[in-house]
């Protein structure tokens, strides 16, 4: 069964609020979120061609969990989360299947 991503990209357009937004992200939201949806992994993100773009990528075991937590009561709460404590940052959501690993081993 391949993993499956979950894929949240932020635009942190005020640099005076990037050094909260990562603090706030690193110890609040990531761990809460590893933690509701069960995650394998969870990888952040700052882009270095936009320094405003934040992402967070979620490593799910599969389709069904993934599924499970896009329709879920967690989901909902860390967006409410998110709404309440950043309300001016504007971000996407995307998932994805993975469909190839290749190692340069």
């Amino acid at each position: 069964m391949p993993a499956t991503f979950f894929v949240v990209r932020a635009t942190v357009t005020d640099p005076s609020k990037r050094a909260a937004f990562d603090k706030w992200y690193e110890n609040e939201h990531l761990p809460d979120a590893v933690k509701s949806w069960r995650v394998k992994k969870a990888w952040r993100f700052w882009s270095l061609t936009d320094p405003a773009v934040h992402q967070a990528t979620y490593q799910f075991d599969g389709e069904a969990s993934l599924e499970r937590a896009m329709k879920g009561e967690d989901l909902k709460r860390l967006t409410a989360d998110f709404n309440r404590d950043w309300p001016d940052i504007r971000r996407t959501r995307d998932t994805f299947v993975l469909a190839q690993e290749f190692g340069a081993d």
